[in-house]
């Protein structure tokens, strides 16, 4: 399995011909998360132009997206032969990029029905900092590889960085340790030839321009990070076998919304009454269950 994951690393490497830069040469390190936005006077605009302005940045994400699905199915390849082991991912991150990992791997075991420790978010400044921001935690360059020692990470596991800027020092500082310990590592940034993509072993370098308000990486940078972590965790969790067809045959009936869901699927596999597909649903307590019982389908 080293040996996969090593021959992934280097076609994901030569497919983006990543440039190597060096922690001194940071300062000349040109950002285009911090370019100047292509749009003035913004006070000036009516809320019509605003919106439409900002929509008209929105749509050039998923475009530049698909330039570097080649990286995303490298590091997504990655992860799926490490998870089958049994390792685990990890998200590691500060701001808005933290958050966004947080809230990817917390919707991991409600939708796919995995134990939440298979998907961990991790973010600078602690569980605190997702609703109130932490001043200077994402300058630590020691604190989240104790973060990480604190969940047990191992040469299992993969931990991807996401920082927009790819210069994160709580990141970067992290990613240095994990190839210390042999971990497979990958990031998800919006700058071309980062610091943190020639450190990983998977960069995936999402190049969406400058953004409307000059150097606001919540806004493109944000979104093209979100799509592209529901890219892979998805892509994952179907591979793992956590999809059936096109069904949450895993999913945790744990509202009245996924319990209706999971009904409704299963009156359109064995054309139940709804009455009765709900009542079935609720005795054994997963789709999966009720859909291998009645069907005698190996498990996927």
């Amino acid at each position: 399995m080293k040996a996969i994951v090593h021959s992934l690393a280097e076609q994901a490497r030569e497919k983006i011909s990543v440039v190597s830069t060096t922690f001194a040469a940071m300062d000349q390190y040109t950002k285009m998360t911090e370019a100047v936005s292509r749009y003035s006077h913004l006070e000036q605009m009516t809320v019509k132009e605003l919106l439409t302005n900002i929509n008209k940045e929105d749509k050039t994400v998923p475009d530049a997206i698909e330039k570097v699905i080649p990286q995303i199915e490298a590091l997504t390849n990655a992860v799926i032969v490490k998870m089958r082991e049994g390792g685990r991912l990890f998200y590691l991150g500060s701001g808005t990029s933290g958050r966004l990992g947080i809230v990817d791997a917390s919707e991991c075991p409600p939708t796919f029905g995995v134990s939440p420790d298979r998907v961990i978010g991790l973010i600078a400044g602690g569980d605190g900092a997702i609703r109130k921001a932490v001043e200077f935690a994402e300058d630590d360059e020691d604190q989240g590889w104790k973060d990480l020692e604190v969940c047990g990470i191992n040469e299992k596991d993969v931990v991807i960085g996401i920082t927009a800027s790819g210069t994160t020092p709580y990141v970067i500082g992290t990613i240095k340790e994990c190839k210390e310990h042999h971990i497979v590592t990958g990031c998800i940034t919006c700058n071309a030839h980062s610091p943190l993509g020639a450190l990983v072993d998977f960069p995936v370098e999402v190049i969406v321009g400058p953004e409307f308000i000059t150097g606001s990486t919540r806004m493109k940078s944000g979104t093209a990070q979100k799509l592209v972590l529901n890219m892979i965790s998805t892509s994952v969790m179907i591979q793992l076998g956590h999809v059936l067809d096109n069904k949450m045959v895993d999913m945790q009936l744990t509202n009245e919304k996924l319990i209706d869901r999971g009904a409704k699927i299963l009156m359109r596999e064995f054309a139940w009454d709804y009455k009765r597909a709900r009542g079935i649903l609720q005795e054994y307590g997963s789709v999966r269950k009720v859909m291998q019982l009645h069907k005698r389908k190996p498990k996927v």
